[in-house]
């Protein structure tokens, strides 16, 4: 391995430039919330999050637009600044916290007119302690999207809780990943083994034809107000125990993940909310997220902290009575075909492309709503469990989404299997939808997913 010098300024790669474009508009503001019983202490949190920039350059970067260029840069400081950590105290709940966050967005300068062509420049991550009623307390890590995808946050969460707890052994061990270096790592589009996106010019022509005829076709969940969504908007579904195991029973037994089901039920109840004749038909569209490290060459791990998922789209022709456990089945099948057939990488530019051309021409979807798909999954549920850490430092809860009030989804699922539960954490764009339908719709998935027959 060549000993290269760490990269301190890089151009955003394909994907980091479709997030670049996304998230000023409102799409793509991660969230981790913890909540605790105890008092974070400021200084030790400060320490900590001081050595997650350091051992991860790209959190502490500046993410740079040069209007002359249209281009998008991440630019890191050899010596990190102390990170300065927002304080305040705050009259409203845990899940009020959250969605405050979702909707903060120190981003929306990449949107604004530069009439003297001056580079814009702000960071990527931000964190802050609120002081809850009832001795509560909550962290909040809020970071665009382009530098943190789903197994890297989770990654930074965990790390985060045992450098709290003096778990974390003094800092986070450092690996030069191969072809790396220690600077701010690579675009996903760069680590793409040879071959694997490559796609004949005419059959790229018609896949990006295919994807923006069908989106006219799609079926979507009644739209409470029309017009581009100003913020996102948080529902939680849970699960106990008992039923949870016996969902992922059923899922074991008929050869699919627990993405498909959960999809099946989002697409039974989306109907369901229409009273519509049981013979007639509607297309739903899924966006299932897959994370590529294992696939990528050199294969990565969660510590390269970055986004490298890619996306699939799959539509499906949905009727009333659809038996749950077929639907899910052909819901995993679509997807594992896709992936047989390298899509996750082949159609990555393609949809990227789409992606920022919904964003330039909000027209091009459904009453101007911005929705590309019904549902957002993501392949793999995470797991975590409660454990010695989480007591010490009075840990109570975690949760960790996005917002999707820009180009996204009606529904985003991000799900985990907590202490043996699920636990989803479901966004959704507001006013579009309205707290009131969005709470019934999970709702009605609960009641499907507690109620489902695997002996069928």
């Amino acid at each position: 391995m060549s000993d290269q010098s760490p990269a301190t300024t890089r151009l955003v790669g394909g994907t980091e430039h479709s997030w670049c474009r996304a998230v000023p508009g409102g799409t793509g503001i991660t969230i981790l919330s913890l909540l605790f019983s105890k008092p974070p202490n400021l200084t030790l949190l400060q320490t900590c999050i001081q050595k997650l920039q350091i051992n991860h350059p790209i959190l502490r970067s500046k993410l740079q637009f040069d209007p002359s260029t249209n281009s998008f840069t991440f630019s890191v400081q050899s010596d990190p600044p102390i990170p300065q950590i927002h304080t305040s105290d705050c009259t409203q709940s845990f899940y009020q916290t959250l969605e405050h966050e979702m909707n903060t967005n120190p981003w929306t300068c990449y949107n604004q007119i530069n009439q003297n062509n001056q580079v814009i420049e702000s960071d990527v991550m931000f964190v802050s302690l609120y002081s809850l009623p009832e001795q509560k307390w909550v962290v909040v890590m809020r970071l665009h999207t382009a530098v943190c995808d789903r197994a890297a946050a989770t990654y930074l969460v965990n790390k985060l809780i045992g450098l709290m707890s003096g778990g974390g052994g003094g800092g986070d061990e450092i690996v030069k990943e191969e072809g790396l270096g220690l600077g701010l790592g690579l675009a996903i589009e760069d680590c793409i083994p040879a071959g694997k996106a490559n796609k004949p010019f005419w059959a790229r022509g018609a896949d990006m034809l295919g994807y923006s005829v069908n989106s006219f076709r799609f079926s979507n969940l009644e739209f409470k107000e029309v017009g581009f969504p100003i913020g996102t908007e948080f529902v939680r579904l849970k699960i106990g125990v008992d039923d949870t195991n016996r969902i992922l029973d059923g899922c074991k037994s008929k050869g699919v993940k627990l993405f498909a089901v959960l999809a099946a039920a989002g697409f039974i109840a989306a109907r369901a909310s229409k009273d519509l004749p049981d013979d007639r038909w509607e297309k739903y569209s899924l966006a299932t997220l897959i994370d590529c490290r294992s696939f990528l060459d050199p294969v990565l791990s969660d510590r390269n902290v970055g986004f490298y998922h890619s996306a699939i789209i799959n539509s499906h022709d949905i009727k009333g009575g659809e038996d749950f456990w077929d639907l899910a089945q052909r819901i995993y099948t679509s997807l594992t075909t896709a992936k047989d057939k390298n899509k996750h990488f082949t159609d990555m530019s393609d949809l990227n492309f789409l992606m920022c051309k919904a964003i330039e021409n909000p027209g091009l979807t459904p009453s101007s709503s911005l929705r590309t798909s019904l549902i957002s999954v993501f392949e793999e549920p995470l797991t975590d469990n409660t454990n010695q850490l989480h007591k010490e430092i009075g840990l109570l809860d975690c949760v960790g989404c996005a917002s999707v009030h820009g180009v996204s989804p009606s529904l985003a699922i991000f799900d985990t299997i907590r202490d043996g539960e699920l636990d989803c954490a479901c966004v959704y764009p507001s006013p579009t939808h309205s707290r009131e339908q969005m709470q019934h719709f999970v709702d009605h998935m609960k009641r499907i997913l507690v109620g489902c027959n695997v002996s069928q």
